[in-house]
């Protein structure tokens, strides 16, 4: 599977609430970044263990139900993707509504992520009541 392929792919287990298969999506030695991460959340996780152990409680805290919008950019990598996303759902803890626009440079190698750069804004986690991974 080539990047495109591989990020819709990953988008479909996100949706599905299963997490492991999306992690069996990552190589071992992959790193997911968060440039925008605001203090106090991590900005780089290296490792698919250090990246399960993030990810792993993602559907206790955010019931993602729709991705409304899924734009994937080729590059003149196979391999790398740019990705523009937005995702819906509700915040489990308050009930409040989850709505997160998402730009993604995602790499591959052999069919599997090797690197994940998530652009999400650190302004959503400022609102009261919303609560996220971390």
């Amino acid at each position: 599977m080539r990047g495109s392929e591989l990020f819709r792919h990953s988008m479909d287990l996100m949706l599905a609430k299963d997490i492991q298969s999306w992690l069996d999506l990552w190589a071992e030695d992959g790193v997911m970044e968060f440039p925008f991460a605001p203090p106090g959340w991590p900005t780089r996780l290296e490792g698919r263990s250090a990246i399960a152990d993030y990810m792993r409680d993602y559907p206790d805290h955010i019931d993602l139900h729709e991705i409304q919008f899924l734009h994937l950019h080729q590059t003149t990598d196979p391999d790398t993707v740019v990705a523009e996303t937005r995702g819906l759902g509700r915040i489990l803890a308050t009930g409040a509504p989850f709505d997160m626009t998402y730009i993604v440079v995602a790499t591959t190698r052999d069919g599997l992520f090797t690197g994940y750069r998530d652009y999400w804004s650190p302004l959503a986690v400022e609102q009261p009541g919303v609560r996220f991974v971390r």
